[in-house]
């Protein structure tokens, strides 16, 4: 029976997920595991050791081909193997196969469609969106997903676009926010939130110098409002999140 003889300067490694780079004319590749390069890089995994397979940088991960020492020094001006490897993590290309890829795309789609329904409502009905009818009014807008934009920038865009496309009737999730202040700029505060656009008072309480807010008010808007609030009022202010989404009251959807 034969040996197989594997050279010295060789590494066979399987079920890998290769982030390449080139550098002063030549390629380098670190192999890593597969769906742990995107959490290394969004800093959700920070122990390298989860990440790589081996401290090793290669030319050509596949045939095990390990990088000269002096290539290294010359493309990165460091010999620390490590360092490098987290150089081209952080700059490299993750190589992803066809298949791999659409898996992806198809996954970033359905998270985008999630993101989406969570946010927004049917306007006529009170109600939230099923994902299903999401996606369905995504494909029928020809929604493309980019796979370099968070699923949060992208649900943003698709909210715009099916509001364009008056496929269905959307809008965002309207916010139900408790706000009590007081102090010498109580009812200049109080004024100015009034008189805000898009804001639905429902109820207005005085107690002395202390004033009592409740609204409804699109999402957007809470920064806006947060910050408003602690200006005025020094920091003094409270605010409070009632409910995030509009319901019909009483009702209840699955």
């Amino acid at each position: 029976m034969s040996k197989i003889f594997t050279p010295t300067n060789q590494i066979r490694l399987t079920n890998v997920a290769i982030v390449r780079i080139k550098k002063a004319g030549k390629r380098f590749e670190v192999a890593c595991y597969k769906n742990k390069v995107v959490s290394w890089r969004n800093q959700v995994e920070k122990d390298i050791d989860e990440v790589l397979q081996t401290h090793t940088v290669f030319i050509n991960v596949s045939k095990g081909q390990v990088a000269k020492k002096e290539d290294l020094i010359k493309a990165f001006g460091i010999e620390d193997q490590t360092e490098i490897c987290k150089q081209i993590l952080a700059k490299g290309e993750l190589q992803v196969s066809d298949k791999e890829r659409q898996s992806q795309i198809d996954q970033m789609f359905k998270d985008v469609a999630t993101t989406v329904a969570n946010k927004c409502i049917n306007p006529e009905l009170k109600r939230p969106y099923p994902v299903t009818i999401i996606e369905k009014a995504m494909k029928d807008a020809h929604y493309s997903v980019k796979p370099n934009q968070t699923t949060k920038v992208q649900a943003m865009a698709v909210i715009k676009l099916l509001k364009e496309s008056d496929s269905i009737p959307i809008e965002r999730a309207k916010m139900r926010l408790k706000v009590n202040f007081g102090g010498k700029e109580a009812k200049k505060l109080r004024d100015k939130l009034k008189n805000m656009e898009s804001i639905e008072i429902e109820s207005e309480e005085q107690d002395g110098p202390q004033i009592t807010l409740v609204f409804v008010v699109d999402p957007g808007l809470f920064k806006e409002i947060d910050g408003l609030v602690k200006s005025e009022t020094k920091g003094a202010g409270l605010i409070e999140v009632l409910s995030y989404k509009e319901m019909v009251l009483g009702d209840e959807y699955f």
